[in-house]
């Protein structure tokens, strides 16, 4: 299969891979910073395992979904202090 440049790539083509970036890079900073805020116990599988994948693995959205849907632990919601 012979590589696709920018240029050769129609303007809807070049907007919806760019709204998948976008949606991509939003859900994986959601989801790091959800990460950031738990405990171990609050989070379904090792932490570290998750850092990893989100920081690292492109998958337009998925793997955050995946994490914020099914990651965290049931029951477990992290409380924000009053001030």
């Amino acid at each position: 299969m012979a590589a696709t440049s920018w240029k050769d790539i129609p303007p809807a083509g070049k907007a919806t891979i760019v709204v998948v970036a976008v949606l991509d890079a939003g859900l994986r900073a959601w989801a790091l910073r959800d990460l950031a805020d738990r405990n171990a116990a609050q989070v379904n599988g090792p932490r570290w395992l998750w850092r990893a994948a989100l920081g690292v693995v492109s998958s337009a959205g998925i793997l955050p979904a995946v994490y914020l849907l099914r990651g965290r632990a049931r029951g477990t919601a992290s409380v924000v202090p009053e001030k």
